[in-house]
């Protein structure tokens, strides 16, 4: 029997409203590159490992504010000489295989992460060249993982949770073959491996045996929950086309947004932005070694002559907050002192120059355009180190350039931008050190060295406090760069999207997001 027209389309519109829900089901969220690899921490880049860290985890993760916390481990208790962690594992941990997550697979997993042959990249920071040495990982009871090392480190539990060497994620024996070779990673996280279609996309399935944690959502810890039932990363590396999907509806998250689109993206009533700072640095290098910077009162002058809230407003489009301390100030350890800095004085900054004898000498800056926020700070701090009578020349390089002339300390002065570290110490160690046998550090200080060596030693936070801010108020008074401002991530994304948050690492957090029907 032949249906009339009208129930025809009647059906047709139930139908379609019908595949809503299932559509709904997908999310896609933009990738500028494709993965290297499905091996955590390993053969990997920072799109890697944003990806990764939806299917495999660690004993503990970042928190929001960077610090850290536990993850697959319920606690984690540290002797009185800091030598021994004991990690206690939540009840109910899953593989993606269905097979329980006990002790020994904690064990198997730390023994490949240090053994040379699987090339961790974090490797060095755990066989004595870098924080410490593991001596021994042991599984004195199925809920059980003892760790001795070689000396305490206030970083060891800050470098277990690092990104870049995949949370340190625990995985499944069965994620290598027989050989030891890599073939697929069978993690505990909220999503499990989909298909990995190389140059077009990577599918993530939602894993409904998870077993998250009790607490909010928190960082890379917290509660989890994988609310989409398949996640896929789409692979766009041009900027203009992935603006472009965005805008028509075929991918519904795009991070790290230009600047420049923000006007044309928050025009669109279908979407919506979401900012956050992050623990990358801006900042203006100087050679403490050149004949003319060696003089600390002409580099005073140079901090005191720059405009910093107008400059930062200049380059950020008013979106980012001047910040001259190296500790990021979404960090735990920004504090009051972290908070002091320079303030515009151009009638102090010309005063110190003619005690310095500075009569008009050319001082080059460098920058490249790649990044065009390190070139806007250039021609920014150019314009307000000449109102103090300073002859500053620009000179633009391409970035490779600026990278070995960085590496080789040849310069004068560079706008330039560090990448995230987690932990204050580290932000101090990207540029402390010597110049003899590390030409790119640019304090080269003896007491700095020391302060910075006690706060990688000490876990007792109070005196670690006091390192960093006695290291802040020495690196205002020496003057060996000027830190600028924190980098700032820019998300944009469908108002489909709900639960969605930015954070300061910079990455994606897809579990606690849901999709709304169109």
């Amino acid at each position: 029997m032949k249906m009339p027209k009208v129930l025809t389309l009647i059906a047709a519109a139930l139908l379609a409203a019908a595949a809503v829900p299932a559509q709904a089901q997908l999310l896609r969220a933009r990738l500028n590159a494709d993965i290297r690899s499905t091996d955590p921490g390993v053969n990997r880049d920072a799109t890697t490992d944003a990806v990764m860290l939806h299917l495999v985890e660690g004993l503990v993760a970042l928190k929001e504010d960077t610090s850290v916390g536990p993850l697959l481990a319920q606690k984690v208790e540290v002797s009185k000489d800091g030598k021994t962690y004991t990690f206690k594992l939540r009840d109910g941990l899953r593989f993606h295989n269905g097979a329980p997550l006990v002790a020994d697979d904690v064990v198997w997993s730390w023994r490949r992460f240090l053994t040379p042959a699987t090339n961790w990249r974090c490797l060095n920071e755990f066989d004595g060249r870098g924080i410490t040495k593991i001596l021994a990982v042991e599984a004195p009871d199925p809920k059980t993982v003892v760790f001795q090392l070689d000396k305490p480190s206030a970083l060891f539990l800050a470098m277990m949770a690092r990104a870049d060497c995949g949370g340190s994620g625990i995985v499944h024996r069965a994620s290598v073959g027989p050989d030891g070779k890599w073939i697929a990673p069978i993690g505990t996280g909220p999503f499990k491996l989909g298909e990995w279609k190389r140059g077009q996309y990577i599918e993530l399935q939602r894993f409904d045996p998870y077993a998250s944690r009790n607490e909010p959502r928190d960082g890379n810890t917290g509660g989890k929950k994988a609310e989409i039932e398949r996640l896929r990363f789409m692979v766009i590396p041009d900027g203009a086309a992935a603006k472009a999907a965005l805008i028509s509806g075929q991918v519904e998250l795009v991070n790290d947004v230009d600047v420049a689109d923000l006007g044309e993206i928050a025009a669109s009533p279908l979407l919506a932005v979401d900012k956050a700072e992050t623990m990358s640095l801006s900042a203006i290098l100087l050679q403490t070694r050149d004949p003319l910077l060696k003089d600390v009162r002409i580099r005073r002058a140079m901090a005191l002559a720059i405009d910093h809230p107008a400059l930062v407003r200049g380059v950020s489009n008013a979106l980012a907050r001047r910040n001259n301390s190296a500790i990021p100030a979404t960090s735990p350890y920004y504090s009051a002192a972290q908070a002091q800095g320079f303030t515009h004085d151009l009638a102090q900054a010309k005063k110190l120059l003619a005690e310095a004898g500075y009569a008009g000498q050319p001082i080059k800056l460098m920058a490249n355009k790649r990044y065009g926020a390190m070139f806007d700070v250039a021609v920014l701090a150019q314009s307000m180190l000449q109102q103090a009578g300073m002859k500053v020349e620009l000179e633009v390089l391409d970035w490779a350039t600026q990278l070995d002339r960085y590496t080789k300390g040849n310069y004068q002065a560079m706008s330039f931008s560090y990448s995230a570290r987690l932990d204050p110490s580290l932000n101090f160690e990207m540029f402390t050190g010597p110049k003899d046998t590390q030409p790119r550090k640019v304090w080269d200080s003896a007491e700095a060295q020391a302060a910075l060596n006690a706060s990688m030693e000490t876990i007792d936070k109070t005196k670690r406090q006091a390192l960093f801010d006695e290291l802040h108020k020495r690196l205002l008074d020496e003057v060996p760069l000027i830190v600028l401002y924190n980098g700032l991530e820019i998300t944009a994304h469908s108002k489909r999207m709900q639960g969605y948050k930015n954070w300061a690492l910079a990455q994606p957090r897809l579990w606690n997001v849901k999709l709304a029907a169109r």
